[in-house]
């Protein structure tokens, strides 16, 4: 069982925190003893309260942090430096107070004897099951200086392509959050002044403009009801992408919409290649790699594919033929890992198809961007354009009547 606990270090006579896995809490305490710790507090983790989790809320590490960090790693380890050694001088350097405290925990379970890995897989939150399972090949093939390497690298080349397809997406997001929001003001703010003038005018009012004073009155007098219910659909939507249903169907309408679906379906499949390439160059075997990929693709169709995949592999199953049985993964794709199979290629294989596949994610990503800007501000101008039509329109015709 992991359990937290407060202490001062009688070496330093400082307060410290961390945590410790140990069968139950006698034998946590006389392990901490040992390393000349007083105890302050210490429980379970499973015996947290939920509101004393609310209160100690830290912190998140980001995707950023654990790419520079496994840089440095790589580096230290390259230099020879015990690992021991290398996490106490990291610790001491991050700027996340999240990642420095995981990393002076790591640093005590190394010095108590926990193995590296070991060590990496308490904090899920930070070191991800590929992590963990790369430095664990490391440390069996006793070259963890190069399985840094691989990581390190492995994680630039993850960061660049989740980078670009954050930005491209970004620049849409934000015209659409400026153009609903220029939307609502006008309607609560500008149309229902104008509004009232043309309705003590009398007279005949066009029938796009009786929609856009009813819409009007419609954010006026029921905007608040609107804005709960808003809140309450995206937590609805939220709670069931959780559940294992919503995952699949979430996932299968991502993979379904035109143009971005083409373009997050390059994405994963250059994921699923240099993920197992990695791995595979690392020593690890075909179906742990495969298991493995599956958890960090990020989407629940091709998790579902690589873990069906790994399952027929473990039952004799080539990797190719495997893959073959699920249509999420081109025939190329296939095709080519066929040709890696029969040539013992098949980490050369994988290399190329991330390759090829990032490629084309770019020039998807570039394409996109180039058409967005257009029609994003033609957009805009259509709907501000109709809004003040719909208002303008009647009270110019009414002082052109006089």
């Amino acid at each position: 069982m992991l359990y937290r606990y407060t202490a001062i270090d009688q070496q330093t006579n400082t307060e410290r925190e961390g945590s410790i896995e140990a069968t139950n809490v006698d034998i946590a305490i006389a392990a901490l003893q040992r390393r000349r710790m007083i105890i302050v507090k210490i429980h379970g983790v499973d015996d947290i309260k939920p509101w004393e989790k609310l209160l100690t809320h830290e912190r998140s590490v980001k995707y950023r942090d654990v790419v520079i960090l496994s840089r440095q790693i790589a580096t230290l380890f390259k230099a020879q430096v015990s690992a021991l050694r290398v996490f106490q001088m990291l610790s001491t350097q991050v700027e996340n107070p999240t990642l420095r405290k995981r990393l002076d925990e790591i640093a005590e379970d190394i010095q108590a004897g926990v193995s590296l890995s070991g060590a990496l897989g308490k904090h899920p939150e930070v070191f991800s099951n590929f992590y963990v399972n790369m430095v664990k090949a490391g440390e069996e093939s006793g070259n963890l200086s190069n399985t840094f390497l691989y990581l390190a690298d492995y994680l630039d080349r993850s960061y660049e392509l989740i980078a670009k397809i954050r930005n491209a997406l970004l620049y849409p997001a934000l015209v659409i959050i400026v153009f609903i929001s220029v939307m609502v003001l006008m309607l609560v703010i500008v149309i229902p002044k104008l509004s009232a003038i043309i309705l003590e005018a009398g007279g005949d009012i066009p029938i796009y403009t009786k929609i856009t004073i009813a819409l009007s009155n419609l954010f006026v007098n029921y905007g608040l009801y609107m804005l709960v219910l808003l809140a309450l659909g995206v937590a609805g939507i939220w709670f069931y992408a959780r559940s294992s249903e919503g995952r699949v169907r979430i996932s299968s309408t991502i993979l379904a919409m035109p143009y971005f679906g083409d373009l997050y379906r390059k994405f994963f499949l250059a994921r699923i290649a240099d993920n197992m390439n990695t791995m595979l160059v690392s020593g690890i075997a075909v179906v742990h790699a495969v298991e493995v990929t599956a958890d960090v693709v990020g989407n629940q169709i091709y998790r579902d594919a690589l873990l069906d995949t790994a399952q027929k592999v473990r039952t004799g199953s080539s990797l190719s033929n495997a893959m073959a049985e699920h249509p999420e993964i081109p025939q190329i794709m296939v095709q080519m890992i066929k040709v890696g199979e029969e040539t013992g290629e098949v980490g050369n294989i994988l290399d190329t198809l991330a390759k090829f596949y990032k490629r084309e994610v770019d020039s998807a990503v570039e394409t996109l961007i180039g058409l967005i800007e257009p029609a994003m501000i033609v957009l805009l101008g259509i709907g501000v354009g109709f809004l003040l039509t719909s208002v303008l329109m009647p009270i110019y015709n009414m002082t052109s009547a006089f």
